[in-house]
């Protein structure tokens, strides 16, 4: 036994046996603090959350883009800087149309509404080959662009139609990174015909240089058609690629990736109970109510309630209240905007004080308009036209369709197709404004006014372009020298077929046939 307990104890290392034993007669350690070394992970990379993307409800297009957005944002480009010229003139609406023509190349086949908007757009350039004002077409080209971005967006709500007022510069942002994977992922053939198009570049400018200097007729043709390279026109092209392309590549993006905003009928139902809106679309009905009862003898009594002794003049009678009449009239349709949109419409007592409030206050509303437009028109039969006055009439006469619209949409209570018509509805006025030659009917009034009361503002109408020469024309001579300024009307730099403008064709025309001659410096303006 003995023996067995030494071969058990020497199996064991002598350092590690001391050990055990001392442990075991000490007894149990008190517990200890143990610190140890904290342990940081190993340096890597610092991944970042991505930033909540800013319009969540507009997803990018899955794939890359295609070639043909390729070759519409080129040919848009190429168009506009090749025929868009710097002034006024049939060429914007040729540059247009090469874009209109690429996009609908691109789109294949586009729907009713689409080529409705995109007839308005290149209609709205082509004033541009009618009316020579200079404040007018600027309005037509933005008008142009907001129809053509109506004609790549959907939705019928207010808040798609504000979308669509800035929705291709947008998407021609966004548009950057997807034609990018796109140019890469081009094929060899597409590359091969781009060195096509640059060595045929090449081959013009060689040969049309040799045949320009070999033949005097066709290097003049050429120089009409050319124009002068200098500094101002490569930016002026430069600008014209880049914007009519980019806005081509935003236009394909938009169709590619259309925007899903929530639509108003979307949100739930209305919020706002008769008892909440009654008392301050009543107080408003009974407001104007009493303003319509104390305009009665006014609106009804025309020229002789202004001229009546103790009245008010003209002057003091329209300026005083237009522009207030005015704002009277967008404001109250903002406020019904905002009762039709909350108010509830579940039961047929909330449809029938909807219908009866708001109903009421469109048309006291629309005799407001009324009112509004009297005061303009004698006015201007009393001091004369002018372009401001006769703008803002024509903007509240289309007030007053907005208000016909609205009273026949709360009849219906159904007004999904109200946004879109009523800004058709305002792009088709702007238009036909614009092809009634705002300046020529100011010129035109102004002359019957003086063959009437003997009454003239030469200097103003010789502020007007040359859409008023054919009305100035029929004044008797030193009147019309005096409200003609014939430097207006010379030609700025060489022109060409792009410049060719109706209004300024016409205007030189009777320039060259009947110049002005006399000296208007003893004449006096009468007002």
């Amino acid at each position: 036994m003995t023996h067995t307990l030494e071969t058990d104890v020497s199996d064991e290392k002598p350092d590690a046996t001391a050990a055990k034993l001392a442990d075991e007669w000490a007894g149990p350690k008190p517990a200890q603090r143990v610190q140890t070394v904290p342990v940081y992970p190993a340096a890597g990379p610092v991944l970042l959350q991505p930033p909540a993307p800013m319009f969540p409800w507009w997803k990018p297009p899955a794939e890359s883009a295609p070639i043909g957005v390729l070759w519409t944002g080129a040919a848009a480009g190429l168009g506009a800087a090749a025929l868009t010229p710097w002034v006024i003139g049939v060429g914007w609406f040729l540059g247009g149309l090469v874009g209109t023509i690429a996009l609908v190349v691109h789109i294949g086949r586009p729907t009713p509404r689409q080529s409705l908007w995109l007839a308005a757009a290149l209609a709205l350039l082509g004033i541009g080959a009618l009316r020579d004002a200079d404040w007018l077409f600027p309005l037509c080209v933005m008008a142009s662009i907001l129809c053509g971005s109506l004609a790549v967006t959907s939705g019928r709500s207010v808040l798609h139609l504000g979308f669509s007022a800035i929705a291709v510069p947008l998407a021609a942002l966004r548009s950057i990174p997807w034609v990018a994977r796109g140019i890469g992922k081009a094929r060899p053939r597409n590359a091969r015909i781009l060195v096509s198009l640059a060595v045929s570049v090449v081959l013009l400018l060689i040969f049309g240089s040799l045949l320009t200097s070999a033949d005097a007729a066709f290097d003049r043709l050429v120089q009409r058609m050319v124009p002068d390279l200098d500094e101002a026109t490569v930016s002026w092209w430069i600008f014209l690629f880049g914007a009519a392309g980019f806005g081509a590549f935003g236009a394909c993006y938009l169709l590619a990736a259309p925007a899903h905003i929530k639509a108003n009928d979307d949100r739930g139902p209305g919020r706002l109970r008769p008892e909440d809106y009654a008392l301050p679309v009543g107080a408003l009905v009974v407001l104007f109510a009493v303003f319509i009862c104390t305009q009665l003898a006014v609106i009804f009594g025309g020229d002789a309630y202004v001229q009546a002794p103790g009245t008010v003049t003209y002057s003091e009678y329209a300026r005083s209240g237009f522009w207030q009449l005015l704002w009277v009239t967008v404001l109250t349709l903002a406020v019904i905007g905002f009762v039709a949109r909350f108010a509830r419409k579940d039961e047929a007592r909330e449809r029938t004080w909807l219908r009866g409030l708001l109903g009421a206050l469109a048309v006291l509303t629309l005799v407001i308009v009324a009112s509004a437009i009297s005061r303009m028109w004698f006015y201007q039969q009393a001091y004369g036209f002018t372009v401001l006055r006769l703008v803002v009439e024509a903007f509240e006469l289309w007030l007053g369709l907005v208000y016909l619209l609205v009273i026949f949409a709360g009849i219906r209570m159904e007004a999904k197709w109200l946004p879109n018509t009523i800004v058709a509805t305002g792009v088709a006025f702007f238009l036909s404004l614009a092809v009634l030659n705002p300046e020529g009917i100011v010129a035109s009034h102004n002359v019957t006014r003086w063959q009437e009361t003997g009454k003239i503002d030469p200097y103003y109408l010789s502020e007007l372009s040359a859409d008023a020469l054919p009305a100035i024309y029929q004044l008797p001579e030193p009147l019309r020298s005096c409200a003609i300024w014939p430097a207006r009307f010379a030609p700025d730099g060489p022109e060409d077929f792009r410049h060719w403008n109706l209004s300024r064709s016409t205007g030189r025309a009777l320039l060259a046939a009947q110049p002005p001659t006399n000296s208007c410096e003893n004449v006096r303006p009468y007002r």
